[in-house]
């Protein structure tokens, strides 16, 4: 392949799939280190031109590079933060959840009209629920951290995720089969 091209071909896949891989990475780490994963995969790419293959199996290498440099960035984080056993399990079920061979799960990652109408649901809770319930699926607050934090009661906080779990329930009714877990996995790396 001429360089000219090359470099076409190069700028066509980082356009194509920069957006997928980010969402990606950044189920695994925060979007800095997303970004930094991103940017060393296609740097690599770029620095192995000579012996990849920019054929059908090109999206396979990106996810499985982005996965590994992440699982690094995992493993390093786990060592240097000291990560307890629950920490690292969780991280352990994640990892599985989404890797790259789980051709379903990059499918789902890669359906932009899921991402917006999970993003249109939630965003479309009412203001306080809407916060309680970003605080507890999205940060992982507990309901008596969510009820210290913004200085109302426990029953409050359980009347408002109650009141929002019903809401996007209907309004994302016919995810039925997997509503539950893009609530406790997806949802908790969404934004």
């Amino acid at each position: 392949m001429l360089e000219n091209d090359l470099k076409k071909t190069y700028v066509s896949l980082f356009e194509k799939h920069y957006s997928n891989l980010m969402f990606y990475a950044s189920r695994f780490v925060d979007e800095d280190e997303a970004e930094d994963i991103i940017q060393d995969v296609f740097f690599e790419l770029w620095n192995r031109r000579e012996n990849v293959e920019f054929g059908e199996n090109i999206k396979s290498f990106l996810y499985r590079s982005v996965y590994t440099k992440a699982l690094n960035v995992i493993k390093h984080k786990t060592i240097v933060e000291n990560y307890n056993a629950e920490e690292i399990q969780l991280q352990n079920i994640r990892m599985e959840f989404y890797q790259p061979d789980n051709v379903e799960v990059i499918q789902r990652i890669e359906n932009i009209e899921l991402r917006r109408e999970i993003y249109s649901a939630i965003n479309s809770l009412p203001d306080k629920c809407r916060e309680i319930f970003k605080l507890s699926y999205i940060y992982n607050h507990t309901n008596k951290e969510i009820a210290d934090t913004l200085g109302i009661s426990l029953r409050t906080v359980e009347a408002h995720m109650y009141k929002a779990l019903k809401f996007l329930r209907e309004k994302l009714g016919h995810l039925v089969s997997w509503f539950i877990l893009v609530l406790k996995v997806f949802l908790s790396d969404l934004y």
